[in-house]
């Protein structure tokens, strides 16, 4: 009997792919959990100049800082 992939959280499910490496249905189903969840990312343009890779460097070191200070929070 196969597991239900979708009552399992993202976690879950990954702990259990990393199992089951061979199981094919739940392959998909966590691709498919992150492809709906990277609709809620937000995207930034490619840097091309030296102006635009400082701004994104900054943005990714501020998110680093927040995704930190609630870690610790």
């Amino acid at each position: 009997m196969k597991p239900d992939f979708d009552a399992m959280s993202l976690p879950e499910l990954r702990a259990y792919l990393l199992s089951h490496r061979n199981d094919d249905k739940a392959f998909y189903k966590l691709a498919d959990r992150l492809e709906s969840s990277a609709d809620e990312s937000e995207l930034y343009p490619l840097p091309e100049t030296p102006e635009t890779i400082a701004i994104m460097e900054t943005a990714i070191q501020n998110h680093i800082k927040t995704l930190e200070e609630k870690r610790n929070g």
